[in-house]
Order: structure tokens, then C-alpha cells, then sequence
């Protein structure tokens, strides 16, 4: 994945972090070209996505063999009678079986694992969910809704340093309830963070059409960068509301913007998006961090080391929350320029 992108994941019971800045994607958590983060960060809870939930097989794995050909008996043809040396088993001896047995988990098909997920930890309980998101889930009946929370729990919690781990999650809620936008959500955040773009994309764009929500609209148009499509992710830009959304939100989608005109070599209207943006808002939130971060980085792509180390500071000096490695950049810029 190109290294100004950072996934996303569903945050842990439901709650929301956004990593470092970037230029052009939604933060997952990550600034553009640092620590992949031009992507947009996460906003929303726990959400799971699509492939609904797939059935247990219903398979033991066990075959029965055919009939001997030694002793001319058909396939099928039951064990011999009692004195009877002249015919072979038409099935293995139970003891000739005992090694072929498969042990359970080689058993399971893949839909099955999917269906199951991965093992949640004993002290997930499921009622560390937000209870936004746990309200959600008020549909479903009391076990299944448990479970599908200790799912989503056990995502958020792993998403930052096993997002695979976590995206497998998601997948087990969203074949319990694929029909809660709640959970298509998670699943969406999920991939996002595992890398899974295509799979991202159709996640969130599923949860929008089920909630009207616009909380995923730069991952969502992040994830169309992601797969080689600026234009696409231009065009989402351009509709997106943005007289409705939060200046963090804004901020994300404006990263995002400008990172897909630098997809397209359009560096110059890459700069000038990030310069129309609050560069120099008096907040000290991520955000504001993200934003001068990828506008510091695109000075460095545009040859101008000199602005980019002072923008790579202003971005750490508000960079509480260590969002990105905007000092570790300012300290490689000054290196470059002393050569």
C-alpha cells in the first residue's frame, strides 16, 4: 500500500481513534507519506460488513472406502461374517481408521472458520461496547447479540496491532447480523485497516445506504485511491457534504483530496488544496497535526525542504497525541539540507 496510506479499524467497544496525518486518506491513523497516514481516521463505531453469515458444514470429513478388488465384492458390501476368511472388509478396520482421522479444526470448512471467527479472549465480556453501538444490537436476540458484541469488541481492541486479527472478528459479527449497519460498519473500518480496500469500500458504502451516515466518506474515498482510482476518489470528495461535517472530518477528506491529486501529478493543486484549509487553527487536536503534516509533506515532494521543515514542526508542536512522526521528518529534512 503506498506509504502516505493508513488503514482504519473499528474501534475498540465502539469507540474511535484517529492516528496520524497524511496526505491523502483518512486517517487510520496515520500522516501521508509517514507512517502511512494521508488516509482518513477513524470516526464511527464497531461495524461489521457483508458476505453474510455463511452455515456450518455439516460434513464429519470422514470418507468410507469402496470394496476389496481381491475378493471381487462390490463397494459398500458390508463386513464379512463371522468364520468367513475368504472376504476382506469392504470398510477400513476401526483401528486401520485411527490415524486418518482429522483432528476438528482441519474439519472446519473456510466459511465455517469465517462463521466462528477467531477465539475471544475469556475477559471480553461484550459489555465494553458503547452503548450507542450496543443499542444497535437491541434487534437481536440476547445470545446472538452478545456475541456479536464480543466480537466487535475484541476488533477494537486488536485493530492497531492485529488488524487481520480484528477484520477476522468483524467477519464472524457480520455473519450473525450482516442486516445492522452498525456492523457492516465495523466490518468496513476492519478491512480498511487490514489493507482490504475493495472489500472496505463495498463495507461502507452497504452501511451508508442502511444509515444515510457520512462519518466513513473520506475512508470511502480513500479506499477508491487505494485501488488505483483518483478520479473516483475526487468525485466522492466533490459530493461529500461538507457544509455538514466536522471540522476533523474535514480535515480527513481534505488529506484525502489532496493525496489523489498527487496521484494524478497534479502537485501544485495538491498544495493549494492543503493551503485553503486551516493550516494554522488555533486547536491542538489530530487533526490539525494530520493536516500539516501532509502539507509538509507535499513541500518535500515539491523541492522546498526549507517550508517543509518548518510546516513538519508546526505539525509536531500541536502533535499531542503522537498522531504522526512529524518530529522524526523534521529531524530527516534537517539532515538533507546540512549535506
Amino acid at each position: 500500500m503506498p506509504q502516505d496510506r493508513a488503514p482504519r479499524g473499528p474501534r475498540a467497544g465502539g469507540g474511535g481513534s484517529s492516528r496520524g496525518g497524511g496526505e491523502g486518506r483518512p486517517s487510520r491513523g496515520r500522516p501521508d507519506s509517514a507512517p502511512r497516514g494521508d488516509g482518513p481516521s477513524r470516526g464511527g463505531g464497531g461495524k461489521p460488513r457483508s458476505n453474510d453469515g455463511k452455515p456450518r458444514s455439516s460434513s464429519d470429513g470422514k470418507s468410507r472406502s469402496g470394496g476389496d478388488s481381491r475378493s471381487g465384492a462390490p463397494a459398500g458390501r458390508g463386513p464379512r461374517r463371522s468364520g468367513d476368511s475368504s472376504r476382506e472388509f469392504s470398510r477400513p478396520r476401526r483401528d486401520d481408521r485411527r490415524d486418518d482421522r482429522r483432528r476438528p479444526d482441519e474439519d472446519r470448512s473456510e466459511s465455517q472458520a469465517k462463521y466462528d471467527g477467531p477465539p475471544i479472549p475469556e475477559e471480553i465480556t461484550g459489555r465494553e461496547l458503547d452503548r450507542s453501538i450496543a443499542a444497535q444490537l437491541k434487534s437481536l436476540p440476547d445470545k446472538l447479540a452478545l456475541r456479536v458484541a464480543r466480537h466487535l469488541v475484541a476488533a477494537g481492541e486488536l485493530i492497531e496491532a492485529e488488524p487481520r486479527t480484528a477484520y477476522e472478528h468483524t467477519l464472524a459479527a457480520r455473519a450473525r447480523a450482516s442486516r445492522l449497519a452498525v456492523v457492516r460498519e465495523a466490518v468496513g473500518e476492519a478491512a480498511y485497516a487490514a489493507g482490504e480496500y475493495a472489500e472496505a469500500l463495498a463495507e461502507l458504502k452497504a452501511a451508508k445506504r442502511m444509515n444515510g451516515a457520512q462519518d466513513y466518506v473520506a475512508i470511502i474515498a480513500d479506499c477508491e485511491r487505494a485501488l488505483g482510482r483518483p478520479d473516483r476518489a475526487l468525485a466522492v470528495v466533490k459530493n461529500a457534504p461538507k457544509d455538514k461535517l466536522a471540522p476533523a472530518l474535514l480535515a480527513e477528506l481534505t488529506i484525502v483530496e489532496a493525496g489523489a491529486r498527487r496521484d494524478r501529478g497534479e502537485l501544485d493543486a495538491a498544495l493549494r488544496t492543503l493551503e485553503l484549509a486551516p493550516l494554522m487553527s488555533k486547536a491542538r487536536d489530530a487533526w490539525v497535526a494530520r493536516l500539516r503534516y501532509a502539507y509538509a509533506d507535499a513541500l518535500v515532494q515539491a523541492e522546498r525542504p526549507q517550508d517543509a521543515l518548518t510546516w513538519f514542526h508546526r505539525a509536531d508542536a500541536v502533535d499531542a497525541e503522537r498522531a504522526t512522526d512529524a518530529a522524526a521528518r523534521a529531524t530527516e529534512v534537517e539532515r538533507s539540507l546540512e549535506a
